[in-house]
C-alpha cells in the first residue's frame, strides 16, 4: 500500500505522487469535491487515485480551504443596511393603521409552476400597504433585478397618474441582492422613495406573503393550464385586473382595492 504522505497513482505499474496536479484542480475547480477531482486526475493527469485516497490528500494538504468559492464582497449598500441595524426597517413600530393609501408598497419574488406542472416562472408585484392594489408587476423566467425593475417601472408610470409626486414613498422589501443591488436602489432612490428592508426574512413582510399565498391558491387552475410564458403573463395581467377592480377584499369592508384609492382621493 502506498503511504498516505505519498499517495499517489499507479500509472503502467510506476507510482507516482500527484501532488501539483491536486492542486492545480482545487485552483482551477473550487466547486469540485473529491470525487469529480479524483475523475479529473484520471482523464486529464493519467493518475488512477482511489477517491477515498483523493479525500485524505485534501485534508493533509488543506485543500479543502484552497478550493473553497469565495463569497463576494457586500456592496456598500448592503453594508449600509447592516450598519443601519433594525433602523434599515422603517417600518418597524410604525402604527400600521396609520399609513394611508399609496404611501407604503410591499415587494419581493414568487415562483409560479405553469405548463401543467413542467415549468418555472417568476412574479414580482409592488402591493400597497393600504388599499392592497397592486400598481406594476413582472413575470419572466429569472429573478433578477431586469424583472424587479420591469415590475417597478410599470408602478412608477401608474403611480405617476395616481399622485403628484412619489416623493417619501417607502418600498418595503428584503435582503436579496437584487433589493440591495446598484441597478434597484439607484432607480428607485432617483424616483425620490425610501428604502425598508425586512430584517428577520418572511416575518418582517407578511403582507407579501399573504399576498402570494391569496394569489396562487385563488389562480391555482389558471396558472397550471398556460402553455408557454407569454400565456402565463397574460393569466397574471388579467387577475390582478381583477384582483385590483373587481375582487372584493374582506379587510377593505367588501370593496375592491381601486374603490379604496379613488375614496381617499375623493375625500382628500
Amino acid at each position: 500500500m502506498v503511504p498516505p504522505h505519498a499517495c499517489a497513482g499507479r500509472v503502467r505499474g510506476e507510482v507516482r505522487a500527484p501532488g501539483a496536479p491536486l492542486k492545480a484542480i482545487a485552483e482551477a475547480h473550487p466547486e469540485y469535491g473529491y470525487r469529480r477531482t479524483a475523475a479529473e486526475l484520471r482523464e486529464t493527469y493519467g493518475y488512477r487515485v482511489n477517491r477515498k485516497v483523493v479525500a485524505r490528500l485534501h485534508r493533509l494538504w488543506d485543500l479543502p480551504l484552497r478550493r473553497t468559492v469565495r463569497r463576494p464582497k457586500p456592496s456598500a449598500v448592503r453594508r449600509a443596511i447592516d450598519a443601519a441595524g433594525p433602523h434599515a426597517n422603517l417600518l418597524s413600530g410604525r402604527p400600521k393603521a396609520e399609513i394611508g393609501p399609496l404611501e407604503v408598497f410591499y415587494t419581493d419574488f414568487t415562483e409560479l409552476v405553469y405548463a401543467g406542472g413542467t415549468r418555472k416562472a417568476w412574479l414580482i408585484p409592488i402591493l400597497d400597504h393600504r388599499a392592497k392594489y397592486v400598481p406594476g408587476f413582472a413575470v419572466g423566467a429569472s429573478a433578477n433585478s431586469d424583472l424587479a425593475l420591469s415590475a417597478w417601472t410599470a408602478a412608477e408610470r401608474t403611480l405617476a397618474r395616481l399622485r403628484n409626486s412619489l416623493d417619501g414613498i417607502i418600498v418595503h422589501q428584503d435582503r436579496d441582492p437584487v433589493f440591495t443591488g446598484y441597478a434597484w436602489t439607484g432607480q428607485l432612490l432617483s424616483a425620490g422613495a425610501r428604502l425598508s428592508y425586512a430584517l428577520r426574512g418572511l416575518r418582517d413582510n407578511p403582507e407579501m406573503e399573504s399576498f402570494f399565498g391569496r394569489f396562487k391558491v385563488e389562480n391555482r387552475s389558471l396558472i397550471l393550464d398556460a402553455g408557454s410564458l407569454e400565456e402565463l403573463a397574460a393569466v397574471v395581467r388579467d387577475r390582478i385586473n381583477y384582483y385590483n377592480r373587481v375582487r372584493r377584499h374582506s379587510s377593505l369592508g367588501d370593496r375592491p382595492p381601486m374603490t379604496i384609492i379613488e375614496d381617499f382621493y375623493r375625500e382628500g
